[in-house]
């Protein structure tokens, strides 16, 4: 048995988020677990270590109040998991510029809210972890879902940036990115924006059929994420980045290669640039 820690893990209701707070409270943690329901509230808070928080995450001038709040009930914060969010498919000339604000309320600055809640009194401890859960899709990239990869590749940045401004402070910061996990997120999670251009259809279509037919059979378990978490957060040095899934693995080795020929290709007119010497 490990060291107990408070957790507080954002969207517990539902997908990985409630895979993560089961397998943390099994292993003998305490859990702060945000819902935006209060009946998912009373039926997560049925363990004596299970701290229910509703919130909202995008509601950023709530969020400082009701972490102390919760503090005061579990603990100090040890370990914070960005978990909430959600997906947005759509294609990007038919999609509006509120669906790009809403995903990155969701994805970036409610993420960003709940980590400058905690940090302060991580820092002052010096120690802690921050896991923002990114997906594969902060490194590589699908058409129809680019208000995603854009949100995913911004809490990406961040995390590691973050992360070299605080090493020093003996807090961690880790981006983990999943692949596909047979969770709600490519079904009724997934927030689809009408099709209206035909030109896009033989991008669109079939990938938004695969999608959905997929959804419910994708190849990544959700407990083993959670054991993977686990795992993460025990490390003593823990990664600045953690794909899950082999095929988050496969993908991201073909973009490496891929970014490695074109930036061969072009690397005489990326050199061109400096003034002569």
């Amino acid at each position: 048995m490990t060291q107990p820690k408070t957790f507080l893990i954002t969207g517990v209701s539902s997908g990985l988020g409630r895979a993560f707070a089961a397998a943390a409270l099994a292993d003998g943690h305490r859990v702060i677990g945000t819902v935006r329901r209060a009946a998912d509230a009373e039926s997560f808070g049925t363990s004596e270590r299970a701290f229910p928080l509703l919130l909202d995450v995008t509601d950023y001038a709530a969020v400082p109040a009701a972490v102390r709040t919760a503090e005061r009930e579990a603990g100090p914060v040890d370990v914070l998991v960005n978990n909430a969010g959600y997906g947005h498919e759509g294609v990007l000339e038919e999609s509006s510029i509120d669906d790009l604000q809403r995903q990155f309320a969701a994805n970036v600055f409610g993420p960003v809210a709940m980590i400058k809640a905690v940090l302060p009194g991580m820092r002052e401890r010096r120690r802690g972890h921050i896991v923002n859960v990114t997906s594969m899709g902060g490194f590589i990239t699908m058409p129809g879902i680019s208000f995603y990869c854009g949100s995913k590749f911004a809490l990406e940045g961040i995390s590691e940036s973050l992360g070299k401004e605080i090493a020093s402070f003996g807090i961690h910061v880790t981006a983990l990115a999943p692949g596909q996990f047979r969770t709600d997120w490519a079904g009724r999670s997934m927030d689809r924006t009408a099709r209206s251009i035909s030109d896009y259809d033989p991008v669109m279509d079939p990938m938004r059929a695969a999608r959905q037919a997929k959804s419910g059979n994708q190849p990544g378990d959700p407990d083993k994420a959670a054991q993977a978490l686990l795992r993460l957060v025990e490390a003593e040095k823990p990664p600045t980045r953690l794909f899950l899934g082999e095929d988050a693995l496969g993908l991201v080795a073909q973009k490496l290669d891929h970014m490695k020929t074109e930036i061969a290709a072009w690397d005489a007119l990326s050199r061109s640039t400096n003034f002569a010497s």
